[in-house]
């Protein structure tokens, strides 16, 4: 591309960032992307692919490429992102599994714009998934008055994946019907989509491939049949190791998302996100982090991805309606609505909790339980 081009395309970038709530990866970290296809142009890539394997390591574990700081997307253990890199060198699709908030879809995501550099080839599953927004569906105005043809046809993200040889993501595919998850098996076995009213099939091109993510708390829900789990090679992706790590998460998402939302408040001081994570874990795991006191644990989602959020609401809190900075009261309402999802349950166990744990931890923590202890009695 001439220089004239380059140019043309980063502005296109910057006008594509203005105003957006919320950008893609491969927009967001458009710079980082920029210089390991520089450092990485006499590396060969796979079909398909815009970064050899191991830049798209780099560009998911972090590093430095020239004088460009690559951030870390995923704070884990690197072999798990090894095998999930390798997975989508091979025929086999990828299947990234694990509790709510362990960066599933994140990861996901960063892959997808690190391979093609198209993360929004998306399919969200739910309830209402049906088979048409895994194949093809029709615009039926166009259908009845011209009968089948191409115009009439409108593609499913998976259809666009194959015929550009990238990456198509399924979200929560534990959340479809059984015989709506069944139809990828033939896409994935066959590499093709029959359309019998054209009487053609789409062949996929070199370089497809599905990274499809699924919340082992929705087991049960719709299981995946053997014959397509056969299909996947599966990851499981654990909650953060140790508490310094879940910090290190926390803070650095916090910081990204701050920084998006323009959130004109401070950002959280070490120990009070180390409380948070602290509450977090522990209400979790169902035990104190020095194992010394059983707890119950309440009947909601305590995850990484909850603390961020609960941060970044306290931020806004703090900015909004306070002095800038965030306070225990900012934290406490956040932990609140955090915790107690169940009236009846949760509340008694945020009470014992409160009462048995974080009352006894000293001054440092008076403060925090002082405000969560008055907000659970409303």
């Amino acid at each position: 591309m001439s220089d004239k081009g380059d140019i043309i395309q980063k502005m296109a970038k910057e006008e594509e960032k203005k105003d957006v709530l919320r950008l893609p990866a491969e927009l967001l970290y458009v710079s980082e992307l920029e210089a390991l296809g520089i450092e990485d142009k006499k590396e060969d890539k796979p079909a398909g692919w815009q970064l050899s394997p191991r830049a798209v390591l780099k560009f998911i574990v972090g590093g430095k490429s020239g004088k460009t700081d690559i951030s870390p997307k995923y704070m884990g253990h690197n072999r798990l992102v090894e095998i999930a890199i390798a997975t989508l060198l091979t025929d086999r699709s990828l299947l990234l599994t694990g509790e709510p908030g362990t960066a599933k879809s994140w990861l996901s995501e960063n892959l997808a714009a690190a391979i093609c550099g198209d993360s929004a080839k998306v399919i969200q599953g739910t309830a209402g998934t049906s088979e048409e927004h895994i194949r093809y569906s029709w615009n039926y105005a166009m259908l009845l008055a011209n009968g089948p043809s191409n115009e009439a046809l409108i593609k499913s993200p998976i259809y666009r994946a194959m015929e550009t040889g990238s990456i198509a993501r399924f979200e929560e595919i534990s959340r479809c019907a059984s015989e709506v998850q069944d139809a990828l098996i033939s896409i994935m076995s066959e590499k093709t989509i029959a359309i019998p009213e054209l009487g053609r099939e789409i062949p996929a091109a070199r370089g497809f491939s599905i990274i499809a993510t699924a919340n082992t708390r929705d087991r049960g829900v719709n299981d995946m049949s053997a014959a397509l789990k056969r299909r996947f090679n599966i990851i499981v992706l654990p909650s953060p190791a140790d508490l310094e790590t879940e910090v290190s998460i926390v803070s650095k998402r916090v910081r990204e998302i701050s920084a998006n939302y323009k959130l004109k408040a401070a950002l959280p001081s070490n120990d009070a996100v180390e409380k948070i994570v602290t509450v977090f874990r522990e209400l979790r795991r169902g035990a104190t982090l020095d194992d010394r006191q059983k707890l119950k644990s309440p009947s909601g989602v305590i995850s990484t991805a909850e603390a961020i959020s609960l941060i970044t609401n306290s931020m806004a809190l703090a900015a909004s309606f306070g002095n800038g900075k965030i306070s225990d009261e900012d934290l406490a309402a956040g932990l609140q609505g955090a915790v107690v999802k169940d009236e009846d349950k949760d509340k008694i166990v945020w009470k014992e909790y409160l009462e048995n744990v974080m009352k006894k931890r000293g001054a440092a923590w008076r403060g925090l339980y002082n405000t969560c202890s008055e907000i659970n009695k409303i």
